[in-house]
């Protein structure tokens, strides 16, 4: 797949959580509230714990504010009830689209999801239309300049990872969801830089993108979905070629 971007990887090349810090802040401490809740507020004991906080340390975001999420998810500070959804449907070109939530309001998220959907001729479907196109993996970014290929590849299936590929200036490691603190600890281990740790949704297979108005359409609707305060995580199919992306972003 060299040459090709996935949304992944394009929203490490965009650099887009950068500029909406302040809302980046918001979506984290939901998942910090909500691994508390679900796992308690020992980030040793609770693997979703960590995983948020990690999240957050890389995010900049203050101790205190993380903190405080921990105390609201555990019950020691008052805070309203969180509930995950998963929204599922087509969008522009015949993509598919999954879109994971957390919200405190299910009939309001339903409507501006929908909405979403809507303005951009897409359209939302029921639970189960899309998701057998995708699977629960284990997912890495690490940039290219910063270790050899062979190295790379070498730790990371070592590790217990599945797969390294090169997509421009990164590598994807994908791995088993179970193996996933084993690999992210051995590479954290021999002092390998994350840009990116999730357990995500990848698409089996891939839409290759090559026209330009689809191309920018599909990630206004990403970016769209994404700016919506319950939005937690968009993963969609396409495939975008660096050539096509690079003319967007010209």
């Amino acid at each position: 797949m060299s040459g090709h971007s996935h949304w992944a990887s394009i929203k490490h090349k965009k650099g887009a959580a950068d500029a909406k810090k302040g809302k980046v802040f918001s979506k984290i401490a939901r998942q910090i509230i909500l691994a508390a809740k679900q796992g308690g507020g020992d980030p040793d004991l609770n693997i979703k714990l960590q995983t948020a906080i990690e999240a957050a340390r890389a995010a900049n975001m203050p101790k205190d504010v993380v903190q405080r999420a921990i105390k609201k998810g555990t019950g020691e500070l008052e805070d309203v009830t969180y509930e995950e959804i998963v929204y599922e449907g087509y969008g522009p070109g015949g993509t598919a689209f999954m879109i994971e939530i957390l919200t405190d309001n299910r009939n309001r998220t339903n409507s501006e999801i929908r909405h979403i959907f809507e303005r951009r001729g897409a359209k939302m479907g029921e639970s189960g239309c899309v998701s057998w196109m995708f699977e629960s993996k284990g997912y890495f970014l690490v940039e290219t300049s910063t270790i050899e290929e062979e190295k790379i590849m070498d730790m990371a299936i070592e590790a217990g990872a599945d797969n390294v590929e090169i997509d421009g200036d990164v590598y994807e490691i994908t791995c088993n969801p179970a193996s996933f603190n084993a690999v992210k600890k051995a590479l954290e281990g021999k002092g390998i830089q994350l840009k990116h740790a999730q357990i995500s949704r990848l698409p089996k297979d891939y839409i290759k993108v090559t026209d330009k108005d689809l191309a920018k359409k599909l990630l206004t609707t990403v970016e769209a979905f994404e700016d919506n305060d319950d939005v937690q995580n968009v993963f969609s199919n396409f495939d975008i070629p660096n050539e096509i992306l690079d003319t967007i972003e010209s």
